[in-house]
């Protein structure tokens, strides 16, 4: 399991769809996810420190759970499967935690507004994680590797991934 900070919210500049862009804590991975319009709102206006006139969706879980005495203790991504990332979120409540099923969106969100951390299952990490060389790494080399990544996620089928392990055996 690896912790994750968030990089970053940006658009993918070929369909203009919003990506987070999550980091290990300690190292040069990144784990670029796309997610919907509204839960990039919602990261953002978290992130940027801004507050809605009226609680926002993510806000209201919050405050539900807070209410309720329980609180998101941290977030997982568990899995990418069919180009899809699944993820839960831990809650602790008198003394014992509930996993519930989430998209990796609304955990970020849920979890950037509860303080909770970010992790990343290591299969995640190993499959779906972009390594830079050395430190500092520019937005445009940034770009240009998600929209690879981004490539190959829409040209890969499992039959290439079948044949992937065939060879390692």
């Amino acid at each position: 399991m690896h912790e994750m900070v968030i990089y970053g919210v940006s658009f993918d500049l070929v369909g203009k769809q919003p990506i987070v862009l999550l980091r290990t804590a300690e190292g040069n991975k990144f784990l670029p996810i796309w997610i919907g319009h509204p839960e990039a709102a919602a990261i953002l206006m978290k992130l940027q420190s801004q507050a809605p006139p009226r609680p926002m969706t993510h806000d209201l879980v919050t405050d539900m759970l807070d209410q309720l005495g329980a609180q998101v203790v941290r977030i997982t991504v568990t899995e990418l499967r069919e180009n899809t990332f699944y993820a839960q979120i831990t809650v602790q409540q008198d003394g014992s935690e509930i996993e519930i099923d989430s998209r990796p969106s609304d955990a970020i969100a849920l979890a950037i507004r509860a303080d909770a951390p970010i992790f990343a299952a290591d299969r995640v990490i190993e499959e779906s994680a972009i390594e830079f060389e050395g430190e500092e790494v520019t937005e445009e080399q940034l770009e240009e590797e998600v929209t690879k990544f981004k490539n190959f996620l829409d040209e890969v089928t499992p039959d290439q991934f079948a044949v992937g392990e065939e060879e390692e055996g």
